[in-house]
């Protein structure tokens, strides 16, 4: 199996911590340049020394703000030359989608689609030059079976879903492949956030719901960041130049549906 990507050149978005960073460590793991992308400098100068160099590659750091399209744009007009891009935003706070704001479906649009757009539009010229990309987006088991209480996430992952589905069909002749990973309950600061508010919200402890959550899924645990790191990495890889066009799930077995 082919998982060779030394010489190719990977921006991952959102990769200070949690997924992103994970799947920037898989990738760098594979041999790649990687690029990490996030509005921390702090964070993002710490994250890069966790990335692999015995390949002698040469990583770097970007920084934008996903709250400011024109930020992002500016950012990425300038650095554009990338085999690999993974789409990997914050997700939308919680709570009902019918509690919500419109200016929180708004604000979601823009700083998950609108900016994947910018950034797939910027760097796909490059990828069919080269007659190999790869477009990994890390949404969420949503798109399948909505998660209750997630109302903005989940109308904005299923928005990105057929975003992605729809690029696949018109990059796929290039040699560029648009894929998404869904991860389910992992080990991340949003995680703790979502269960905390959650706990709060029904004045029990913790533990009780996290508990609850890992009954629901059949391997009775959370992912690990890297774990799902693992699945982008792949589909990165020139092993998955076949697949396209598809959502793989990283939930341990709890979404019942293939």
């Amino acid at each position: 199996m082919n998982l060779e990507l030394k010489g190719r050149l990977a921006l991952v978005c959102g990769s200070s911590q949690g997924i992103g960073l994970a799947s920037a460590q898989e990738i760098a793991l594979l041999g790649a340049d990687v690029t990490l992308l996030a509005r921390n400098e702090q964070s993002l100068t710490q994250a890069l020394l966790s990335l692999d160099t015995s390949q002698n590659q040469q990583h770097s750091i970007l920084l934008a703000d996903f709250s400011d399209n024109q930020a992002v744009r500016n950012i990425v007009e300038k650095n554009k030359a990338y085999h690999i891009l993974v789409n990997n935003t914050g997700g939308p706070p919680g709570g009902l989608a019918i509690d919500a704001a419109e200016e929180e479906f708004i604000a979601a649009f823009s700083n998950h689609l609108i900016n994947n757009q910018i950034l797939v539009k910027a760097v796909v010229p490059f990828m069919k030059s080269e007659g190999f990309g790869r477009i990994i987006n890390i949404i969420s088991t949503s798109v399948n079976a909505p998660i209750a209480g997630l109302g903005v996430s989940n109308t904005i992952r299923g928005a990105v879903n057929s975003w992605a589905k729809t690029l696949s069909s018109e990059l796929g002749e290039y040699g560029i492949t648009v894929n998404n990973v869904l991860p389910g309950g992992t080990k991340t600061v949003r995680l703790s956030s979502i269960i905390e508010a959650k706990a709060g919200k029904l004045g029990i402890p913790v533990t009780d719901i996290e508990r609850a959550m890992k009954d629901e899924i059949p391997a009775k645990r959370f992912a690990e960041a890297n774990e799902v790191g693992a699945a982008v990495a792949f589909l990165a890889s020139p092993a998955a130049s076949y697949i396209n066009g598809i959502s793989i799930a990283v939930d341990g077995g709890r979404t019942m549906a293939l």
